[in-house]
């Protein structure tokens, strides 16, 4: 679980890095869209992408520190 928890610390890393240079890339919503219609946007999937890498690397790293569990 620990080299798994490493792999996954990485590429959260690495996916957040990636997904904040393609966010730069793009208009940003226009104000008033709903949260639905913000989906139309590319930059809005280059959003959830960044925290969902966040997220696996917040996995990763406990799975990193805590291969066994407690």
């Amino acid at each position: 679980m620990r080299n798994f928890g490493g792999i996954l610390l990485l590429l959260g890393i690495f996916g957040f890095a990636y997904s904040s240079s393609q966010l730069e890339k793009h208009d940003p919503i226009p104000p008033g869209k709903s949260f639905e219609e913000a989906f139309d946007y590319p930059v809005a999937k280059w959003e959830l992408a960044r925290y969902a890498c966040v997220g696996a690397a917040g996995v990763g790293l406990l799975l990193a520190l805590f291969p066994k569990g407690r």
